[in-house]
């Protein structure tokens, strides 16, 4: 029998195919893969990102009954995370099997899973932790004489548990998470993304959990981003965490629901009035004490905040929500983050309705936060004429002001300035910026002063720069007008009818100065982009000195001084990065500077002379003189000296000439254009200069108004001069 094919070919029954006709593949085989593998897998499901593990490891301390809990943390979690607590602590018999997958001491049987009222239960997150990161244990329990230490990979233990001094409780680190997943360690480069997702962890656990003490902080920083105290309320804790500008505006709800056909559930919790206003919506949401994420429940109050208040339709919420633990089913997440609830529709229909009802209720006022200014009869501004102040709130008129008297100027506009006028020249990069952050960040600082050190030789300096106060300078920085720079190295201030120029380097020194004393111990960090090397930067600024000096030139003895200052300076090394933030690494290389004021950094030209006087201007023998020396090195080093490069404008314009051959003569320079400039170093200079005056602007007088203490010997030493009285210049255009 024959088989017609489509191509009109024939096949004969029976008679066999050729293999190449064949074009059914072959299925792949199934195999078993290694369990290493299947552990990595489910570990990188697991823990997502540092703020994963973070999660865990705080709710096993909570599961361990802790009253205080420590989170350290360092480049985002991924080099050291570090969760420390007080509670029952671990076995030191089930040290061995604490890392393996599914070991737990929160259950024993599936059917536990229905009443389960802790927060871990599957025993992966540690074993998880285990294959993406290295993993030390040190833990106590009540009664034992010392604690004990262990390390595990992979699941199991690298050695046997060493015994250790130990406190109560247990302090889990996890070092070099995905060490060994590239592809995961490389799309979490932003250490401050994951640090803020970090904090932000901890600050929802703080507000609930307000039994529990909590503080997170970066490694190396003294001083912690998040820190409570245990409180019986939460509002305190809120108040402590989202500040009281939140605090105030929020209301407490409670709604609750018996009703076995619907839901069973009781909810408290806070959320904010018409008067709170957000860029996003903040929910905190626990359910049956379990962190968690809702996003319909979400929606559905956010709906109602629309409706109801369209000006505050991004509120705040905290909700508590407790339910019979057979209604939620924990397990449907592989982080947990998110659970089922039995007739959820329902539950949410009934916060929703309780929600909307409180706020129709709350919305019949507003409150508005107001502030009194008052005015120093100088700077009042007049309304009618130009020699009459406004009355006074009595009805009667006061005197009038003589012409020659009257002020012009407030000194609280920053825009009183002479840039205003020059309305032909197009505002620079520098100049559209405001000074209003750097205004905000120095109140901040005012308002909110760190403790320094509790070193004697510090408060007697303090004391010092207090009792050298020169009043009469005082009122004229804290009250001043800035009108602009006359040269290089002075600016021009108005205060009431006088005009004065100000020495900016002086100023600018004795500010740096102070601001270095005063933040002693707790400065912020500039992070070089390169290791800059001691000896090198040394002999650069010894061989400016012998230029200057005219001395020898012996390249073997400065060789061997830039030795000697190097090695004194990484002695010094511990001091000066512990107190001013000065940090030199032992290849002799430095690292880090300290923030003295917030939006300035030190000109780095300058650098070889700050480290030579470093290491010569310093005795480092007497604490007191040894701090004050090193305070006014790195105030001279930070004070806002004109750049190295001559300024552009004016006679400085003949520096930037190209020489062809010869140098150009002062009676030829008209005939040379702009063809005859070295254009990128005169870029290069003007932005330069630039830099610095929108710095001597926005930066140095805001924060020289609010900080600088000027000393006597500024009245003198010609810092400050007078040169314009108004009424003065009345008297000379009255003779003409």
């Amino acid at each position: 029998m024959e088989v017609r094919e489509p191509d009109g070919a024939t096949v004969a029954m029976g008679e066999p195919v050729a293999a190449g006709a064949a074009c059914v593949a072959e299925p792949p085989r199934i195999r078993r893969l290694d369990e290493s593998v299947v552990n990595r897998i489910a570990a990188g499901e697991v823990i997502q990102r540092p703020v994963s593990a973070v999660k865990e490891l705080v709710e096993n301390s909570l599961d361990a009954g802790s009253t205080s809990i420590s989170v350290v943390v360092k480049d985002g979690g991924l080099k050291l995370i570090q969760v420390s607590d007080n509670g029952h602590g671990i076995r030191s018999e089930d040290l061995p099997i604490l890392c393996e997958r599914h070991t737990t001491s929160k259950l024993s049987a599936y059917e536990d899973l229905q009443s389960i009222k802790s927060m871990g239960f599957r025993g992966e997150a540690l074993a998880s932790m285990t294959y993406v990161g290295h993993v030390t244990v040190t833990t106590i329990t009540e009664g034992q004489l010392h604690g004990y230490r262990v390390s595990y990979r992979d699941g199991v233990m690298e050695h046997e548990p060493k015994p250790c001094a130990a406190v109560r409780g247990t302090q889990i680190m996890v070092e070099n998470l995905f060490y060994n997943m590239i592809a995961r360690r490389k799309t979490l480069q932003n250490a401050n993304d994951d640090y803020a997702k970090i904090v932000d962890l901890i600050s929802r656990f703080a507000i609930h959990n307000s039994n529990v003490s909590f503080s997170c902080r970066k490694h190396g920083v003294n001083r912690a981003d998040v820190h409570t105290v245990t409180t019986l309320s939460k509002l305190d804790a809120i108040k402590t965490i989202y500040g009281i500008s939140v605090a105030r505006d929020l209301m407490e709800i409670t709604v609750s629901d018996d009703n076995p056909s619907r839901s069973i559930f009781e909810m408290n919790g806070f959320i904010s009035n018409a008067n709170y206003t957000a860029k996003k919506t903040t929910m905190v949401l626990f359910i049956n004490d379990r962190l968690v994420e809702c996003t319909s429940l979400k929606r559905a109050v956010e709906v109602v905040y629309s409706s109801t208040l369209p000006k505050a339709s991004r509120p705040f919420i905290y909700m508590s929500i407790n339910l019979p633990s057979e209604h939620v089913d924990v397990n449907i997440h592989p982080t947990k983050r998110e659970v089922s609830l039995l007739n959820q529709e329902s539950l949410i229909e009934t916060i929703q309705n309780a929600v909307e009802s409180k706020l129709m209720t709350c919305n019949t006022t507003r409150t508005f936060q107001t502030q009194t200014v008052s005015c120093a009869p100088a700077s009042n501004f007049t309304a009618r004429k130009d020699t009459e102040i406004s009355p006074s709130i009595s009805g009667t008129k006061s005197q009038k002001v003589p012409v020659n008297q009257m002020v012009r100027t407030d000194s609280r506009d920053p825009f009183g300035r002479l840039h205003a006028y020059w309305q032909d020249c197009p505002a620079s990069q520098h100049e559209k910026k405001s000074d209003l952050a750097s205004v905000r960040i120095a109140v901040r600082q005012r308002r909110n002063p760190r403790e320094s050190a509790d070193l004697t030789s510090i408060h007697e300096l303090l004391n010092e720069i207090d009792q050298n106060i020169h009043p009469g300078l005082l009122e004229i920085v804290k009250n001043c007008t800035y009108i602009g720079l006359a040269e290089e190295v002075f600016a021009l201030l108005q205060h009431n009818t006088h005009l004065y120029l100000v020495n900016v380097v002086n100023v600018s020194k004795e500010l740096m100065y102070q601001q270095v004393i005063r933040r002693f111990a707790h400065f912020n960090a500039i992070q070089l982009s390169e290791p800059a090397p001691l000896p090198e930067l040394l002999i650069l600024a010894l061989k400016d000195e012998d230029l200057e000096s005219g001395g020898d030139n012996d390249d073997e003895l400065r060789k061997k001084i830039a030795e000697m200052n190097t090695e004194l300076l990484k002695q010094k090394g511990e001091m000066l990065e512990e107190y001013f933030c000065i940090n030199i690494n032992q290849e002799g290389n430095l690292m880090r500077l300290p923030v003295i004021l917030e939006q300035h950094t030190p000109d780095m030209d300058h650098i070889p002379e700050f480290l030579l006087s470093l290491a010569n201007d310093v005795d480092w023998e007497n604490e007191k003189e040894c701090f004050q020396a090193i305070s006014a090195v790195l105030g001279n080093f930070y004070a806002m000296h004109p750049p190295v490069l001559p300024n552009p404008a004016g006679d400085g314009i003949e520096f930037y000439k190209k020489i062809n051959g010869k140098a150009a003569s002062i009676d030829d320079a008209d005939d040379h254009g702009q063809d005859d400039l070295d254009q990128e170093l005169l870029a290069e200079a003007e932005t330069a200069w630039a830099q610095r005056e929108w710095n001597i602007q926005h930066v140095l007088f805001p924060s020289m108004r609010l900080f600088l203490k000027p000393p006597k010997s500024m009245a003198t030493d010609g810092t400050f001069v007078q040169v314009a009285s108004l009424e003065k210049l009345y008297k000379i255009f009255e003779r003409c």
